[in-house]
């Protein structure tokens, strides 16, 4: 059983407009943080009960510190984006099941702000994996320096001002880029594209899902997903996606 913690802001800052890269001291969580698992950050304004969930983008181990990327999406991020540092936040967390590793060639696909996730499962795979990084933005760019210190970068922005002029799936046409597996995070139409891509081509893919979450810890079934088996949990074709997820193997969901 996880319980809420405090972690301290190590440092914070706006990498993008509206995207912010904030640093926290919590070293248990920093050493038990898993690629694709998530982090539920409590508001300090009594007001919003329920919390933020939040992927893990780069965990550092050795001094006990984790990086979490993020959009102000509402007032809750709102408000974590204004917190400085040595500031205390609540969290809970590493929740979720995240991906897999498997030594395959494999792409890492991200898009928008799926995409830092990619970082800390760049950096564990490429011991191990022969990775090609590819990232879908609508224009402005982030992390690119993180992504390329971790294997070949491939960048796909909606009006043509980076990379590849269109979506991630034009990248790999446009380059001939080939894997036996992939992993992708980023908005349902993306995810959707990708799993056709994938199962058109028999490629095994691990999907990360997005959905708005309430408790985080599967027991509210406020964040379900359609399945294509039926689960145990709730008896219909549903999945948690706090719980059961955020990462599935493309077949096991319908988007």
């Amino acid at each position: 059983m996880k319980h809420i913690e405090y972690a301290v802001v190590a440092e914070q800052r706006e990498i993008a407009s509206g995207i912010y890269s904030l640093w926290l001291e919590t070293e248990r969580i920093a050493k038990e943080a898993n690629p694709g698992q998530f982090l539920s950050l409590y508001s300090g304004d009594g007001s919003r009960m329920l919390p933020r969930p939040i992927s893990v983008c780069e965990t550092d181990r050795e001094r006990g510190r984790l990086r979490l990327v993020y959009r102000v999406a509402g007032k809750g991020t709102e408000e974590f984006s204004r917190l400085q540092k040595g500031e205390k936040l609540e969290i809970l967390g590493p929740l979720g099941n995240g991906f897999p590793l498997k030594k395959k060639k494999a792409f890492l696909i991200g898009g928008g702000i799926g995409i830092p996730p990619m970082v800390q499962l760049a950096k564990e795979l490429k011991t191990q994996a022969e990775i090609q990084i590819i990232a879908g933005y609508r224009d402005e760019l982030f992390l690119t320096k993180e992504l390329k210190a971790e294997g070949p970068l491939y960048i796909a922005t909606e009006d043509g001002s980076a990379g590849t002029k269109g979506t991630v799936l034009d990248v790999i046409r446009e380059q001939g880029l080939c894997a036996d597996l992939i992993y992708a995070c980023g908005p349902k139409p993306m995810l959707r594209a990708v799993k056709a891509y994938a199962e058109e081509r028999g490629v095994e893919c691990y999907l990360s899902m997005e959905e708005r979450m309430a408790c985080g810890i599967g027991a509210c079934l406020a964040c379900v997903c359609q399945s294509t088996e039926v689960d145990r949990h709730s008896q219909v074709k549903n999945k948690r996606v706090c719980k059961d997820g955020p990462v599935f193997l493309s077949t096991e969901v319908e988007l």
